[in-house]
């Protein structure tokens, strides 16, 4: 599920002492000491509750007094305020703007480095992975607001991808695109499900058509996937069905 593990990110400007930390990860006291030895941690960013992402957080803050700061307020230690769609922080001599991107989680957030290289980086969190492509964390996730996320950092054009798991990706817009294209392409394909299984299929019985060959181990993530997707379809047939 976390494909090669969670990737935390330590940003630090060249000259500047301190250093700001993006998901600290799950609960594992080498890694968490490895974070606070590479410098003055002076903040520390989640961008979503998942345990993989958060679970070593309060933790990290203990060991450097730096305050964490996430859109979900019980994931805030150390009086770090919840963040804010749009807010621009500025932290070890980096400026970094909170985008929130709901879809994958309602609070998912990324975090947008206008002045790292030519074309800025996003660190995405789960919302867009190095590889492979997200969960819908369903109900707290929808599609519906996915898609709008994903429109909203195509818009950023090549920036790079930092994400959680797996390996830096070149162009935030192409690979937001792909990921626009590839859940058009899952829409298809459940519809062609529901027009052979019945408007009423369950997402399992839509996941076993759609999904059938997933591993054992991302099988509840693909149903849920289909659940948000599901939906999706639902409101939509609903909403035409009102005009």
């Amino acid at each position: 599920m976390s494909l090669d593990g969670t990737n935390s990110y330590v940003l630090q400007a060249p000259g500047t002492p301190s250093v700001a930390v993006v998901d600290p990860g799950p609960l594992e006291e080498p890694h968490l000491r490895a974070l606070a030895d590479s410098g003055d941690v002076e903040l520390i960013l989640v961008t979503h509750r998942h345990a993989d992402h958060t679970a070593g957080s309060a933790r990290l803050q203990e060991l450097t007094g730096a305050p964490v700061r996430a859109a979900d307020p019980a994931h805030c230690h150390g009086g770090g305020q919840p963040l804010r769609d749009g807010e621009v922080i500025h932290a070890a001599g980096v400026e970094i703007t909170v985008l929130a991107s709901p879809g994958h989680t309602s609070d998912s957030v990324c975090f947008h480095l206008p002045g790292d290289g030519v074309y800025g980086s996003v660190l995405t969190g789960d919302t867009i992975l190095g590889r492979g492509t997200t969960m819908l964390d369903f109900p707290d996730g929808t599609l519906g607001s996915y898609l709008a996320t994903l429109e909203r950092l195509q818009a950023l054009g090549p920036a790079t991808v930092l994400p959680a798991h797996g390996p830096v990706l070149p162009s935030l817009e192409a690979v937001a695109r792909d990921y626009r294209l590839h859940r058009q392409d899952r829409l298809d394909q459940i519809r062609a499900a529901l027009d052979r299984l019945g408007r009423d299929a369950t997402a399992g019985e839509v996941a076993d058509a759609v999904y059938s060959d997933v591993v054992p181990s991302v099988r509840r993530a693909a149903e849920q996937s289909v659940a948000a997707q599901l939906h999706y379809l639902r409101k939509e047939a609903g909403q035409a069905s009102g005009r």
